[in-house]
């Protein structure tokens, strides 16, 4: 039976598969299709393996692609960069524990809280573990919420705040949260944790499980928000990965003044 990370594998290839236009390869269509994007065998053509072979990659069944395998399967897919890096994650398979909350190293922590920007730092789930006092006035108090809520996809897709900070650029933040939390989803396939915290975001909120099916993914980095307080306000932001657990990212926003 397949398990849950070759199953994750074989959605993600079969998800950027259907996407790519026959047309805009310079494939023919004799034939109608029934499915959108390409077939199969013209992804194991385009890859150079096996069209078996290929199909049992996309059940999920126990096949062991090699680092060239997957780089071939990029190359076919137009994979970009966050993809690709996503898609050599998921071949990778490696054995993990059953996933626990990290602990914040205490200089990291005395770090935050001294900082006069807003400041949070979070972990693989993107749960707040975290933050100053300036963050919590920016974007949520996550001291006055349960440790459950202390979490950006939570905060974000779930918060009526969110939605009043965010404004019209709410969507298109919510679903780079989901792009996020995707990528470190699918390296976590069947871990409680993280299918529990996918299911109660899609049972309370609307919009998640059709960015959830799309399977898109992205690398944290840094960028610009404007947020509604209530009139808006441009803020820069960037992450760091923390030196002593490198599962723990730092982020910082600091005003654009103008800019």
């Amino acid at each position: 039976m397949p398990d849950a990370a070759r199953v994750g594998l074989g959605e993600f290839l079969r998800s950027r598969r259907e996407r790519l236009s026959p047309a805009a390869l310079g494939l023919p269509d004799r034939r109608r299709r029934r499915t959108p994007g390409l077939r199969r065998e013209e992804v194991a053509e385009l890859a150079g393996i096996g069209v078996d072979w290929y199909i049992r990659l996309e059940q999920g069944r126990t096949v062991s692609p090699s680092p060239a395998t997957v780089e071939a399967l990029a190359r076919a897919l137009r994979l970009d960069d966050a993809e690709r890096a996503h898609l050599r994650a998921l071949a990778r398979n490696p054995a993990r524990t059953p996933f626990t909350r990290e602990k914040v190293p205490e200089a990291t922590r005395r770090l935050v809280e001294s900082l006069a920007e807003p400041a949070y730092v979070t972990g693989r789930r993107w749960d707040v573990l975290v933050w100053n006092r300036a963050a919590a006035e920016l974007l949520a108090d996550f001291g006055a919420v349960p440790e459950e809520d202390r979490n950006v996809l939570v905060q974000i897709l779930l918060g009526e705040r969110a939605r009043r900070l965010f404004g019209d650029g709410w969507a298109a933040q919510a679903r780079h949260a989901v792009a996020q939390f995707r990528a470190a989803h699918d390296l976590w396939a069947g871990d409680p944790a993280f299918t529990g915290l996918a299911a109660r975001l899609r049972a309370g909120c609307p919009e998640f499980a059709t960015w959830w099916e799309r399977h898109d993914v992205v690398h944290s980095g840094p960028g610009r928000k404007t947020l509604y307080r209530p009139e808006p306000q441009s803020f820069d932001y960037a992450t760091f990965q923390v030196n002593e657990d490198p599962a723990l990212r730092l982020t910082i926003y600091a005003p654009t003044s103008g800019r």
